[in-house]
């Protein structure tokens, strides 16, 4: 299934690109559910090109909008510094403004839409779920960041590129007051959409940790949750078996809830 590049104008008019890929069977008397994919990062970039879990989520019968956000790599330095110190905010509005473009095709179920994501995308999951619960109809939380004041202040010394990078994107790790403001774990009692959580155990960079505690969290607000770990995975799945696995899950959580 091959992707086509869409932009449109979001919330305060700047232009936000990314890949849209529509099953086959999507017409305008047959809408299908859609799903928003924000990529990892902050800072990555979805691009034109096979990807395996896209490609079988589509050919289940699932739209994708592959969004880059602002904040992306890729479009120069005045879109990637969007979202500096302002995560879960305009990052975050652009997802949600994007569901207008995907129902403006004609080929979308507007009652049917969810949000997808790994590592930052992850984040950007249970941040629309806490913060703008009413926007999606679901999300799928892949090794996503629950608690940046851990993730951060967690980082060893021997990435100290990382380090340096994430203190442009997210200010100063010691100021616990803002990392508090924009983590989900602790607004997780507004989280009221069900939630699919995808975690490696070994995971260096997202803790294992961040998911128990959000899956924890959010099971007291009788949501339906699903948690599934991989033992012998890290930052990222790479075993055939294992994406096989989450794969299915993945569409098996999509079937039941959108």
């Amino acid at each position: 299934m091959k992707g086509e590049i869409v932009r449109y104008n979001s919330f305060d008019n700047i232009e936000i690109p990314g890949v849209l890929y529509i099953p086959h069977i999507a017409t305008e008397q047959n809408k299908v559910p859609a799903l928003v994919w924000v990529h990892g990062g902050p800072g990555g970039q979805s691009m034109l090109g096979y990807r395996d879990d896209i490609q079988y989520i589509v050919n289940q019968g699932y739209a994708v909008y592959a969004i880059n956000n602002r904040g992306s790599n890729g479009y120069g330095k005045t879109f990637q510094m969007m979202d500096d110190r302002k995560h879960g905010k305009g990052d975050l509005d652009d997802c949600i403004t994007s569901k207008k473009m995907l129902i403006d095709t004609g080929l979308i179920d507007p009652d049917r839409i969810g949000i997808i994501g790994g590592s930052y995308g992850g984040y950007m999951v249970l941040a629309a779920l806490a913060f703008r619960p009413e926007s999606f109809n679901l999300g799928v939380d892949i090794f996503g960041v629950a608690n940046w004041v851990r993730t951060l202040q967690s980082i060893p010394p021997w990435w100290e590129s990382a380090r340096k990078s994430l203190e442009i994107e997210l200010g100063n790790f010691n100021d616990t007051d803002y990392l508090t403001s924009i983590s989900p774990l602790f607004h997780s009692e507004k989280i009221k959409k069900p939630l699919l959580v995808l975690q490696g155990a070994n995971d260096p960079r997202v803790l294992k940790i961040e998911s128990d505690e959000i899956v924890s969290s959010v099971r007291k607000n009788n949501v339906p949750v699903e948690y599934i770990i991989f033992d012998d995975e890290g930052h990222g799945f790479e075993k055939i078996q294992n994406k096989k696995d989450g794969f299915t899950a993945i569409v098996s959580f999509l079937e039941k809830h959108l």
